[in-house]
């Protein structure tokens, strides 16, 4: 406070000399604007005693001019010195005491919660840090301006409503309101539901018991101890890769699950195998450290509730313990489960009112450029409305309902990623729930195998995993392997992550990354649509493993000329 005082009355000071120029200013003013000024005035006396009046008329109006410039500019400074100091003021009043904000979203700890937290929560250096933070869109949407954009994506959705129903009338001569195209996405939902239990179950049971096994064989209750730790080591990979891995895939491949329905078994297969992989990674040192040391009575062994609160918690880093908020806003939960029903709701509309229509009718060549290009940039508008309800339906509405039912304080599940000026700023702000992971268990770890003489390597390789991972999912889903993302990843992705790199600071970067994504989804949209509907006009008889691999879309003539 004193500080803040201080700093305005220097600021006052440094402006004196400026106080008084003004006031010399104004005085000259009223000495030329008089009838007995005679500095100025004698020189403009004529021979007969008349004065000029139009010089004196333009004199005054350039010394007024001048006043006010020089009012205006001491009216900023004093706005800004007196802006500072509140400033000032506010952070040394919240250093002091949380704002009312702040009280209702952090977290309240006890004392001894506070020192076990710091006890687990490891170094700034070795892993990531946990701290109670809203998301950003959160705090965005306080702001009248940005929210009147949220508002006007609801407009564009009631219109898209407006315009199906009204056509469907005029072509039926009736409302039709069967969402036929969302029944079939999520149709066989009851297996997905029975595979899903099994999947969390096993993830469940598998990796902590065979935890704690190992940890029991490092504790002396067993001899060969490295025996134990490579035939445990194996159970667990061969689980990984079979009970995560195989089994969930050979479920939605064999009862052929429509796309919706594959996405939720991958995008949950994935995530376990993620999250099964961050505890064992997490603990293993911690249980080695002791066993070279053996300082407390046993190894440090996590309870059964902390992992299974784990597996829920809206991050793929494992820690016995979160920031926590005081309670739970179920307004706040039915609000973000709304906007994720009403952004699927949109992404229906996307595609009944602007994919299916062209590629359903689009006439099919072995190849035209035309028809591509014009493909293409037909796309970009439903490809960019879909990412931004993906990011919006689950980056920021999933991951908070479930972060608010489970009181986690730390919602930076993204950061502003929409004012990247290079792509490496892009891949680290997008999605950083799963940035963390890849950095932390892919690219550090590799470092640290490499005793980090291979950057570059160890950059190529999370690259080629995440690639490999999205193809990986969208092959399963479409029911046929199409590598486009793929290529559009380790191609333009790793080319444009070293030339737009994180010194390129100018709007014009910003410019760039965006048309590049824009036409980025309308290449994803276009030759996945065409594939789609290629493979249902052009079935083959006898399809073999390289038919399997082969785009149909190539070469599908239907019979009438159409995809």
């Amino acid at each position: 406070m004193e500080n803040g005082g201080n700093n305005l009355l220097r600021s006052r000071s440094r402006d004196a000399p400026n106080l008084s120029a003004s006031s010399d200013l104004d005085n000259s003013l009223e000495r030329e604007s008089s009838p007995g000024g005679h500095q100025q005035g004698d020189n403009h006396i004529t021979s007969n005693g008349r004065i000029e009046v139009e010089h004196v008329i333009s004199k005054k109006m350039q010394l007024k001019r001048k006043a006010e410039c020089l009012k205006n500019s001491l009216m900023r400074q004093f706005d800004s010195q007196v802006n500072d100091f509140m400033d000032s003021l506010l952070e040394e009043s919240g250093s002091l005491e949380p704002s009312p904000v702040s009280a209702v979203f952090s977290p309240l700890l006890s004392d001894k919660e506070r020192s076990k937290l710091g006890r687990f929560r490891p170094p700034h250096d070795q892993g990531k840090q946990f701290i109670s933070r809203r998301s950003l869109l959160d705090e965005l949407f306080e702001v009248n301006h940005i929210r009147t954009i949220y508002h006007m994506f609801i407009a564009v959705l009631i219109l898209f409503i407006l315009s199906t129903l009204v056509v469907d009338f005029i072509d039926e001569g009736r409302l039709v309101l069967d969402f036929d195209l969302l029944v079939y996405a999520f149709g066989k939902f009851p297996l997905v539901v029975c595979t899903w239990i099994c999947m969390f179950l096993s993830v469940l049971l598998v990796p902590y018991n065979l935890f704690n096994l190992w940890c029991q064989s490092q504790s002396g209750s067993y001899s060969h101890h490295r025996l134990h730790s490579w035939l445990l080591g194996s159970v667990y990979l061969l689980y990984q890769a079979l009970g995560l891995g195989f089994l969930p895939t050979y479920v939605a491949v064999t009862n052929s699950l429509p796309p919706a329905s594959c996405f939720i078994i991958t995008l949950e297969q994935v995530r376990l195998m993620m999250k099964a992989h961050s505890f064992i990674r997490e603990n293993v040192p911690r249980v080695l450290t002791w066993a070279k040391d053996k300082k407390s009575p046993g190894p440090a062994v996590p309870q059964v509730s902390q992992y299974l609160y784990f597996l829920f918690a809206p991050t793929l880093i494992y820690r016995d313990h979160y920031p926590r908020n005081p309670v739970i806003r179920w307004s706040y939960v039915a609000t973000k489960l709304l906007q994720v029903l009403g952004c699927m709701f949109y992404t229906y509309y996307v595609f009944v009112r602007l994919c299916i229509p062209q590629f359903r009718n689009i006439s099919l060549q072995l190849f035209d450029l035309r028809a591509m290009v014009l493909c293409v940039f037909n796309s970009i508008l439903p490809g960019v409305l879909i990412l931004l309800l993906g990011f919006f339906a689950f980056l920021h509405c999933w991951l908070n309902a479930f972060a608010e039912m489970l009181r986690f304080a730390d919602r930076m599940f993204y950061k502003d990623w929409w004012n990247s000026t290079s792509y490496a700023n892009y891949y680290r702000t997008w999605n950083v729930v799963v940035h963390d992971w890849l950095f932390y268990y892919v690219y550090r770890d590799f470092l640290w195998m490499s005793q980090k003489r291979f950057r570059p390597a160890a950059m190529l390789c999370v690259f080629t995993l995440s690639a490999v991972v999205h193809e990986y999912i969208l092959a399963i889903c479409f029911g046929y392997f199409y590598p486009v993302l793929f290529c559009l990843f380790m191609c333009f992705g790793m080319l444009f992550n070293f030339i737009m790199h994180d010194q390129r600071k100018g709007p014009i970067w910003n410019i760039f990354m965006w048309t590049s994504i824009f036409l980025g989804q309308g290449v994803i949209i276009c030759l996945y649509s065409q594939e789609w509907y290629a493979r249902r006009y052009c079935p083959l008889k006898e399809s073999s493993f390289l038919d399997v691999l082969k785009p149909r879309s190539w070469s599908c003539q239907s019979p009438d000329g159409r995809l």
